[in-house]
């Protein structure tokens, strides 16, 4: 029997390469350099920092919802002092701003446990005051501060633009058109201006007839009536020509007469003697008459 041929091993497949860890210079690094040092405190976390000790009492106070104007001095005292611990690796003018603060706490809480002394009458201030009022006048700035980060700032929120218009020579050929042509245009704008001209005829405010009647009817029998009464200023120069008009086809048709002592004088007016008051159908009878002759 002959024995099997040993069968041929397909070729491996390559591994992938490692995935690079940055890029230096343009080129991937894979690996790390065997003499890098890397310092353990090159990454420094801080969850709470503050902008100074007044920002730090501020922060224990709302932390534990306590009265500004009333302030435990002993417990603040006791947190404010655990915080200034935990500072030994910040800087040191940092940390001095906080240790006098921590001084000014201690100086105020031996001084509330000194027995108060009354002078004339008038009690001692409280040692917390001057502490309380910077705290207010901090907590006013700070919220005035934030007030003032939340509107829109430029290149943070709002970004400038400037567009500048492109510039677009384009010659505009002037029509060719002649001064008659021009003026037969003219013309024809105004033959259909005409075709859109309207007369109107409106009627009369004022009229004779009537402004008779009101004469006759100011008229009493017996009586005189002066001429310059019977105008009405208000009425202009068309009222004043009616009234005027209506006396003198009065006088015309003799149902009034017209009377004058002496050159100058008032002129009065007066209906006919020996006849009543005329009527407004006696006076269209006079019109008729006078159209019909």
């Amino acid at each position: 029997m002959q024995a099997n041929p040993p069968s041929v091993s397909e070729p491996e497949q390559a591994a992938p390469p490692p995935a690079p860890i940055a890029m230096v210079g343009g080129e991937p690094v894979v690996e790390l350099p065997q003499d890098l040092y890397i310092p353990p405190d090159a990454l420094e976390i801080f969850l709470d920092t503050f902008e100074g000790p007044l920002d730090l009492l501020l922060y224990l106070i709302k932390k534990q919802n306590l009265d500004i104007l009333n302030i435990p001095i002993a417990d603040i005292t006791e947190q404010y002092m655990k915080y200034i611990g935990l500072m030994e690796s910040m800087r040191f003018e940092l940390a001095a701003e906080y240790l006098l603060m921590a001084a000014m706490l201690a100086e105020i809480k031996s001084r509330m446990l000194l027995p108060r002394v009354e002078e004339d009458g008038e009690d001692e201030e409280d040692p917390r005051a001057e502490l309380i009022r910077r705290l207010q006048e901090y907590e006013r700035i700070k919220e005035g501060a934030e007030s003032l980060d939340i509107l829109p700032r430029m290149l943070r929120e709002n970004f400038p633009l400037n567009v500048v218009p492109p510039v677009i020579e384009r010659d505009v050929p002037l029509p060719d058109i002649t001064l008659q042509e021009l003026l037969q245009a003219f013309r024809d704008v105004a033959e259909r201006a005409k075709l859109a001209e309207h007369h109107n005829i409106n009627r009369e405010l004022l009229s004779v007839r009537a402004r008779m009647t009101a004469v006759l009817s100011a008229l009493r029998i017996g009586e005189f009536c002066e001429f310059s009464t019977l105008f009405n200023p208000e009425e202009g120069r068309l009222g004043v020509v009616v009234t005027f008009l209506a006396i003198l086809e009065l006088c015309k048709e003799r149902l009034i007469n017209v009377v004058q002592s002496e050159p100058y004088a008032p002129i009065y007016l007066k209906p006919r003697d020996g006849e009543t008051e005329p009527s407004i159908e006696d006076v269209s009878a006079a019109n008729d008459q006078s159209v019909s002759e």
